[in-house]
């Protein structure tokens, strides 16, 4: 029986013979504890019984138990049954016992396992176990020891977890002795610094060793294999998976360049640098191409390994320009359009660092002995390079790395070019909103206005948001605001063609809720004319064409505000006595719908009021909705401030995030009034000898004014308008000066039948009266009202 034995670190294998002893008649007398371990039966259930019944298939080597050996020595082999049945041959040798006489009285029976435990062969796994390629040990559960062969003790791979008291492998050990079940066990060791790779990975096999007679667990094995090329590529991999997630999250360029920096530090590099073309953090596209010869970067991202704040090693500061020569590694990479691996040996490296007085410092400082420098070119445009070093005691670079690193700089490339080419399109389209945007409202009479307008600061694009102040004839304004559904370039050049329809319609002063019906039937042309453009047109844009849309009229006169919604949501009012209340409306439908009326609200405001009109971006989030959002403006509209313009502000501050995802338009209007010494009115009848007074009336009240020079063409104007009510119009009829900015005069009756401005021919009677109010005043026009018509005529006030 071979039995393996260590002790005070020496390995070997000696032979445990198993002995029995026999009467004359074969029958067990005696059994060792070789003999148990060789066919494990224990003494008490063998002994008393004959030892034929321990062959297998009862062979017996003489033809008795006297037979068997006679008074004479013998040898022989023969196959014994071991407890669990299987087969086990072995070499016997018995000697005879005799007693004074010389009689045999019993036998001496010894056994030895026949090939397979030759002496020879013990040794023959000994010199495997110790010569093997791989680190073996075992460990015993009964003392506790760790036996290595020389290639776990010569690399510490197996052995050194013990020793190091490593508790998560030494937990394993133990629960391989307790569960009895082979495991696995990987760890990574790091390296010293002058090693080439950065660790060392173990997988260690793990299994139980068991006693074969009774299958208890007497040890752990174990077996160790260096796995460090396939941790390292698994550290790539993982890396590459994590740039596909992390790389380009944003489109933004310095945000993505930034990303891959850090995802490379510390993992790749100890220091990382994206430098940028300038054309590219404009949005511009730049040459196809590589960059040849020396080149000019911007600094768009670096990062560090070095532990605080900051990146020390960095010899450009974030934003700041440098000009690289054309032997350095990062215009070799730019000029090549590949990457470029160099070091401490390469002279043009040295070079490039010796001609740049900050990074010469920084190279003395810190060491940097390997750099790769990668281009970064996505759809055959070079966009910029990544540089990746290491420095100190950080091994250098190998090729697998570049690799890697060719790999980040590629789909970095392509986030950075995502970036490039939506910065473009959102500087086009914020470039065509703001053309169609009101740079600078005109001053009112009627009202005080700020306003702010911030585009979206997230990926959905720059949206069609607009708003707008009218001038309207009699000191009243028109004030719009609206919202086109979705984003981009067809939103802002919807949102234009919207603005320039209200204004038209306003110019010819239609109620608020007629101009919607207008605005409204617009759109579902817009939307119809849409259907027919081919899907595959490179200006085709899929879904139909919406907007909200809020008008009001507020007439300073009667300090009445006007309002119609199309699905907009409504204002709100600060009254001066500071409550705070939304406008109670009765929204239509968004603009081109169609097939529903729209409907007016009107309210009379104190002068000195305060409305807040505002589109859906201000006050609707993630984390809040429409309500929610106007109680927040309504909070922030009572709080006290010393100007509309702070006002804004404080609205947007209370409100809004840094970056907002929809674009955000905001109107504050606060109202003012003229009061009766800025007018005069009068009530006529249908007579033609009341336009005599009429004019006396008018020259009286501009004396009053002191504005007798104006007093000629004003009597003119009112002598043509005042006739023409009383030939053509219908009562009432009214009269009525404004003095504001300007002078107005206007004339008013029951009649829907506006006149018409045309050149009399030389032999008519009439209709030269409104051509000449046309050249003596600075404009005119007609008003419908639901009783009836208001023709105006506007002059300069007298200078002075």
């Amino acid at each position: 029986m071979a039995t393996y034995v260590q002790g005070s670190g020496h390995s070997g294998w000696s032979t445990d013979v198993a002995t029995v002893t026999l009467d004359r008649d074969g029958t067990v007398t005696g059994w060792s504890e070789g003999a148990r371990r060789l066919l494990g039966h224990r003494a008490p259930e063998v002994v008393g019984r004959a030892a034929a019944e321990l062959l297998l298939g009862r062979q017996a080597p003489g033809a008795s138990g006297l037979a068997l050996l006679g008074s004479e020595e013998w040898s022989g082999t023969a196959a014994l049954r071991h407890r669990d049945g299987h087969r086990v041959d072995v070499t016997l040798h018995a000697h005879p016992s005799l007693d004074r006489d010389g009689r045999p009285q019993g036998f001496v029976v010894t056994v030895a396992t026949s090939s397979a435990a030759s002496d020879r062969d013990r040794r023959m796994v000994e010199w495997a176990f110790d010569q093997a390629s791989v680190g073996l040990s075992a460990h015993s559960t009964a003392s506790g020891s760790w036996h290595l062969n020389a290639a776990a003790a010569e690399e510490d791979a197996a052995g050194a977890e013990a020793g190091d008291g490593e508790e998560g492998f030494l937990r394993c050990v133990r629960r391989v002795a307790e569960e009895g079940r082979s495991t696995r066990y990987e760890r990574l060791v790091p390296e010293p610094a002058s090693a080439p790779v950065r660790h060392r990975a173990w997988v260690i096999e793990l299994w139980p060793v068991r006693d074969p007679a009774t299958g208890e667990v007497v040890g752990v094995g174990t077996a160790a294999f260096d796995s460090s090329e396939q941790h390292a590529a698994r550290e790539r991999l993982a890396l590459l998976q994590e740039a596909g997630v992390c790389v380009g999250t944003t489109l933004n360029v310095t945000r993505t360049a930034q990303e891959l920096a850090d995802l490379a530090v510390p993992r790749l590099a100890d220091f990382v640098s994206v430098d940028l073309l300038d054309s590219v953090l404009r949005g511009e596209e730049p040459v196809p191409g590589p960059v040849d010869a020396a080149v000019a970067l911007r600094r768009a991202a670096h990062q560090s390994a070095a532990e605080g704040t900051g990146v020390p090693e960095a010899a450009i500061d974030l934003g700041g320009i440098d000009t690289y020569p054309p032997f350095s590694p990062p215009a070799r990479a730019l000029a090549g359009g590949r990457p470029v691996l160099t070091g401490a040996g390469d002279p043009d490296f040295a070079r490039w660092l010796a001609g740049h007085e900050a990074r010469t410092a920084r190279n003395e400082e810190y060491g940097f002995h390997s750099v790769m420098a990668t281009p970064l070119r996505a759809r055959g445009i070079t966009l910029g390079v990544a540089v990746f070093a290491r420095i100190g005691d950080s091994p250098p670079f190998e090729p697998d790395d570049l690799i890697l690193a060719e790999e980040l700089a590629g789909r970095t490339a392509v986030g950075v070019d995502n970036a490039r080419r939506y910065t473009r399109e959102r500087t086009n389209a914020l470039t065509l909103q703001r053309s169609l945007l009101p740079r600078d409202l005109p001053r009112q009479a009627a009202v005080e206005v700020a306003y702010r307008y911030l585009p979206a600061g997230s990926g959905a694009g720059v949206g069609g948001d607009w708003f707008d102040v009218v001038p309207l004839s009699g000191t009243r304004v028109g004030l719009v605001v609206g919202d086109v559904v979705g984003h981009g370039i067809h939103a802002s050049a919807t949102m234009g063609r919207l603005r320039t329809a209200v204004r038209t319609l306003a110019d010819v002063d239609l109620p608020p809720d007629e101009l919607l019906t207008h605005l409204d039937d617009l759109v579902a042309h817009l939307s119809s004319d849409r259907e027919d453009v081919a899907v595959d047109e490179p200006y085709f844009v899929s879904g139909e064409i919406g907007a909200t849309c809020l008008y009001a009229v507020y007439d300073p006169v009667s300090r009445v505000c006007t309002f119609a919604s199309a699905g907009h949501i409504p204002p709100a009012v600060l009254l001066p006595d500071g409550t705070v209340e939304l406008v109670r409306l009765t929204p239509g439908p968004l603009l081109g719908v169609g097939g529903l009326p729209f409907e007016t609200t009107e309210l009379e405001l104190p002068e000195g009021s305060l409305l807040a009109f505002c589109t859906d971006g201000l006050i609707e989030a993630r984390d809040r909705d429409v309500g929610l959002g106007l109680d927040r403006l309504c909070d922030a509209l009572s709080r006290p401030v010393p100007s509309l313009d702070v006002t804004c502000d404080a609205i947007l501050k209370a409100l809004l995030p840094d970056s907002p995802a929809d674009d955000v338009a905001l109107l504050l209007v606060r109202t003012r009034a003229l009061h009766a010494d800025q007018v005069a009115a009068w009530s006529l009848p249908s007579d033609p000898s009341v336009v005599a007074d009429a004019r006396a009336q008018v020259s009286r009240q501009l004396a009053v004014w002191g504005l007798e020079e104006a007093a000629f063409v004003t009597e003119l104007v009112v002598s043509e308008l005042v006739t023409n009510a009383i030939r053509y119009g219908a009562v009432p009829i009214g009269l009525r000066l404004i003095r504001d900015r300007t002078l107005i005069c206007e004339v008013s009756d029951a009649s829907n039948t506006a006149p018409h401005l045309r050149r009399a021919r030389t032999y008519d009677e009439g209709g030269r009266g409104l051509h000449m109010v046309a050249q003596l005043t600075q404009g005119w026009g007609t008003r419908q009202s639901p009783l009836g018509k208001t023709i105006w005529a506007e002059q300069p006030l007298p200078a002075g």
